[in-house]
């Protein structure tokens, strides 16, 4: 797996690393996602996330607990998931 290098990333300073992303409930492996800059996880951007997601709502789809919901990020116009606090946890992923 690659990471994407694009102005998002350059924005943020150049630094990223992949998370996998789980349900704090249940904790299930929802996807792998890609976080530019430092700081918490307060969205996830939808072209950052390296697997199935989709419709309005981020569900986790072994409990049904909902995780975020979609939005538009005004500030860089881009679609997003809003992330509920306490909803998910996540680990860094090695790249080979």
């Amino acid at each position: 797996m690659k990471l994407k290098n694009d102005n998002f990333r350059n924005s943020r300073g150049g630094y990223s690393r992949l998370l996998e992303i789980s349900c704090f409930s249940c904790n299930r492996k929802l996807f792998n996602y890609q976080k530019d800059g430092p700081g918490i996880i307060k969205r996830l951007y939808v072209d950052r996330i390296y697997g199935n997601v989709s419709g309005s709502g981020l569900k986790c789809k072994n409990c049904g607990k909902l995780i975020g919901s979609l939005m538009i990020y005004e500030k860089e116009d881009r679609p997003a998931y809003a992330i509920l606090l306490g909803t998910i946890k996540n680990k860094i992923v090695k790249l080979s």
